[in-house]
Parts: C-alpha cells; structure tokens; sequence
C-alpha cells in the first residue's frame, strides 16, 4: 500500500516516499524474483493458482506523482499496479488533509495515460471521506457513480474500489459488492476481512532490506489466509 512517491520535506501523515526510496523498494523485490502487478492481474492469477512471485502494488489517492514519476519507474522494471482514483477531485489536491503539505492529484488526461499504459484503475471514491457514516445516497454516489465517471473516462471496467481511511462495515461492503465491484482493498485485517475487504501492508520511507524482509513474512501470515 503506498500512496505518494514524490521529494519531500515534511509529510505529517506518512503517505509519502522519496523516489530513490520507492526505486530501491522495486529493486529489492526485482531481486528475489517477485514481481510488482495490478490487484486485478494478482487476483486473476490466483483463481487459477499462478499467483507465485506476485505482489500487488497499489496506490492510493491518485497523486499526480503517480503518471510523472511512479508510472516511468514502474516501466523500466516491467512492473505494473493499481491506482485508486479520487472520481471528483481529479486536478485537484489533497484537500482532506488538513496539515498538508499540498498535492497535486492526477487529471483526467492522466488518468487516461495510466490506463493506456496497462495500469489498472480503480475508485477511490468521489471525495476521501470516510464512509461508515454517511447516508444512503452519498454511499451510492461514491460508489456506484465514481465507478461510472472512471470507467466513461478510461473506457475500461473498473473493476476495484479501496475504501478512504479503511473505513469499512458490513453495510459499506454490500454497496460495493452490489455495485459490481470484483474486490475491496481495505487496509488492516479484520473479522470483515475477504474478497471484499483486502488487508494490505502499509510500505513507507523507512522500509529497506530487514524492515520490508518483515513485512513480507508478517502479510503471508496474517493477511494472505483473509483472502
């Protein structure tokens, strides 16, 4: 799970790594024979049980970072990934991130270009805000009408939805599922873990050798048996 990868100075909610960092990360995984791709390409592989050296890679948000410098990197290792797009703030910023720092997220042309390149995109929702809350008809905007703009924009099924802030209940997962959804990213495991509540691992700037070493041991014990 990785969010913005960007120079950077400050970053109060974690969200970003450095490019050098990110390139490392990828080198890293380059070298043990694994193979960053798509949820949709890792969950396809895994129905018919040639998921072996895979990693899914995704992106949360939709920075702009992720057509200028995330999507090149990707390219040079033969990588793919998901990008979860925020429907309604497409060129806009991270407005829902109070401290900042301020971050440019990607255009519709962006978008566009990330699709055509054989990166997967995927709903974010409209705006980034929690969903475990809100009324009948802001849950149906965000999940059904977002997919609708994506798909419209990149002329390609949009097949996953990754809930802002992992905020997710029964009632958020039964909108999505019956939005046609083929999965849900969340973030930590939990008793909704599933097709349709993914845990992932959280990789930032601190992670190198040892650290993603553990990461990797610690999802295959924990979170892969949610699947």
């Amino acid at each position: 799970m990785y969010h913005s990868v960007s120079p950077y100075t400050q970053d109060p909610y974690r969200v970003t790594v450095s490019p050098r960092r990110f390139e490392q990360q990828l080198r890293w995984l380059r070298r043990r024979g694994l193979r960053g791709t798509s949820m949709r390409e890792l969950l396809a592989a895994e129905r018919t049980g040639r998921s072996r050296g895979l990693v899914g890679l995704t992106f949360d948000d939709g920075y702009a970072d992720f057509a200028r410098t995330v999507l090149p990197t990707l390219h040079r290792y033969g990588f793919t990934a998901t990008v979860f797009v925020l429907a309604d703030r497409l060129g806009g910023h991270n407005a829902w991130d109070p401290e900042g720092p301020r971050k440019a997220l990607m255009t519709e042309q962006e978008v566009r270009r990330a699709a055509d390149s054989g990166m997967e995109i995927g709903s974010h929702g409209m705006l980034h805000r929690p969903l475990g809350s809100v009324t009948e008809a802001a849950l149906l905007d965000e999940v059904q009408h977002s997919r609708t703009v994506l798909e419209r924009i990149t002329d390609r099924p949009v097949p996953g939805f990754c809930y802002p802030y992992g905020d997710v209940n029964e009632r958020v997962i039964e909108a999505v599922q019956a939005a046609g959804y083929d999965y849900g990213c969340g973030i930590w495991r939990s008793a909704l873990s599933g097709r349709h509540a993914l845990p992932r691992t959280y990789v930032g700037e601190r992670d190198r050798g040892l650290r993603l070493h553990a990461k990797r041991v610690r999802h295959e014990l924990t979170c892969r048996t949610a699947r």
